[in-house]
């Protein structure tokens, strides 16, 4: 089991406010503030980190569990409306599995972000 990951941010004020608003629907904030680094995640413990850096190349996938496809819709419209770019929508992706639900968005660095549900649909 992963405890938590991270990656680099060419500015951490950009992409903290990028992360701030496209996670929210999932229920993460942030939980840890340092000068050049936040750690976010679901009270009580960061599991997400970014630092201030040169960006991870080639970018990095990271794939956050929604509890519900509303879940990642809300997620995608708020990482859309916060900067960051379509890389695919909501929606099945049934060559993973028939139940995948997921969207991404590429952040601010270009890193491809994931919301996704593996629940059928209610």
């Amino acid at each position: 089991m992963i405890d938590h990951t991270g990656l680099n941010v060419s500015d951490i004020a950009t992409s903290r406010a990028f992360y701030v608003a496209a996670l929210a629907p999932l229920g993460y904030q942030p939980l840890m503030d340092f000068e050049q680094f936040c750690g976010f995640g679901v009270p009580p413990k960061p599991d997400f980190w970014i630092g201030q850096g040169t960006s991870n190349l080639p970018p990095i996938h990271v794939a956050f569990r929604a509890e519900s496809r509303d879940q990642v819709n809300e997620f995608y419209a708020a990482a859309i409306a916060a900067g960051g770019r379509d890389h695919g929508p909501p929606g099945l992706r049934p060559q993973y599995h028939p139940n995948y639900y997921g969207a991404f968005v590429l952040d601010p660095d270009g890193h491809n972000i994931e919301a996704v549900c593996h629940d059928p649909a209610p």
